[in-house]
């Protein structure tokens, strides 16, 4: 694979470059991490502003390669990242893109990229988490509708949605048949009658997730994507674009936070020690290679429609680790102050171990590389 820039593409990043240096000082000061409805009205008037200038940074409007570069400078230039609308714009949106119909990427990807419209991701259940397979919130057909009924966890952003990308069984597991099977992938519009948002508190005090109940909800079967029952393949491209490519962005952002740690770590003397000294390098090393393979994955992508392939799986299941060493690290470069919630670095090494869990537990990440990669025999 090609891992170098071609001169437009250099181009493209010197315009974006520049663009982005116009731009942002005129942004309005960030709203409280707390308000999420000032946040979505925050992120979507970002999108506004990215789409209106030819960068509305889904990957079926550049080439797999461009949309890199747009992450790797928009990151390096302190820009807002997608935010609220992060499951639209690198989840729901993508896989539409790749699985959806003309009629249904003419409906949804303009307000998508314009930020008219906001997605989350009905995936998890309280069954049904790392074995998806399993979860158990069923849609039956009643002529041009399904009526939809169960609940899903873990739903982020499901408080300020427009929409939700939802799993839903639409036949039932017959013995003998695999779990995945009968499974079908929905559009949800969220103010539908019988949707039920609870949100949640995460363990940093934020509530960016949501439990929802859906209790007798008519979704229009014109809102399913793929064929009935065919939901699991959908769901994968869904994924592959989760572990692939969704965390492009964070890898830039890991790497901006490794040099300020470095910086205080100078400042306050613990760059005196060896051992953290150490450390740094070796998170140096392993960031540089991550991104390394970020550009690997893409320009493979190139090469099947723009679906990241397994290679995601061995991306995800490296950089969960290496984010969480990244802010092991950081606590010890801030001692007591790593205790203070209200120090970034003290949050995000909360939110870290997350990372190990969500978009598929490093365990599914291994037997995905050893099935689909090495070629070794299913695990039981």
């Amino acid at each position: 694979m090609d891992l170098t820039y071609t001169p437009q593409e250099e181009r493209f990043r010197a315009e974006l470059r520049s663009w982005l240096a116009r731009v942002l000082p005129s942004l309005p000061e960030r709203p409280d991490p707390l308000d999420w409805p000032a946040r979505r009205a925050y992120d979507t008037g970002w999108q506004r502003m990215l789409h209106d200038a030819g960068y509305a940074g889904l990957p079926h409007t550049a080439t797999p390669t461009q949309h890199l570069i747009f992450l790797e400078e928009t990151e390096r230039a302190g820009a807002p990242y997608v935010g609220a609308n992060f499951v639209g714009l690198l989840h729901a949106g993508p896989t539409i893109a790749a699985e959806g119909t003309p009629e249904q990427r003419a409906r949804w990807l303009p307000p998508i990229l314009r930020g008219d419209e906001v997605w989350c991701q009905g995936f998890s259940e309280p069954e049904a988490g790392s074995d998806l397979a399993s979860l158990r919130t069923r849609a039956v057909r009643d002529g041009d509708h399904y009526v939809v009924t169960g609940s899903k966890t873990w739903t982020s952003h499901a408080e300020v949605a427009d929409w939700c990308e939802l799993l839903v069984r639409t036949a039932p597991v017959a013995p003998g048949t695999p779990k995945h099977k009968g499974i079908s992938w929905l559009a949800l519009p969220m103010d539908a009658p019988g949707v039920t948002v609870r949100p949640l508190r995460t363990l940093a005090g934020t509530a960016e997730f949501a439990e929802v109940f859906l209790d007798e909800v008519r979704v229009p079967v014109g809102n399913r994507v793929g064929a009935e029952n065919d939901g699991w393949r959908v769901t994968l491209v869904t994924l592959s674009f989760e572990r692939g490519t969704a965390f492009a962005g964070e890898v830039v952002a890991c790497r901006r936070t490794l040099a300020a740690l470095a910086r205080t770590a100078r400042a306050n003397g613990r760059w005196d020690d060896p051992v953290l000294r150490r450390r740094l390098g070796r998170l140096h090393a392993d960031l540089t290679v991550l991104w390394r393979l970020v550009q690997w994955n893409v320009s493979a992508a190139q090469h099947t429609g723009g679906v990241p392939g397994a290679g995601g799986s061995v991306f995800k299941l490296r950089y969960s680790h290496a984010r969480q060493e990244l802010y092991d690290t950081a606590a010890e470069v801030l001692g007591p102050g790593s205790l203070d919630l209200d120090h970034e670095w003290a949050a995000d090494r909360l939110t870290s171990l997350s990372y190990t869990i969500a978009a598929g537990t490093s365990q599914i990440q291994r037997n995905i590389v050893a099935e689909r990669l090495l070629g070794l025999p299913k695990g039981r």
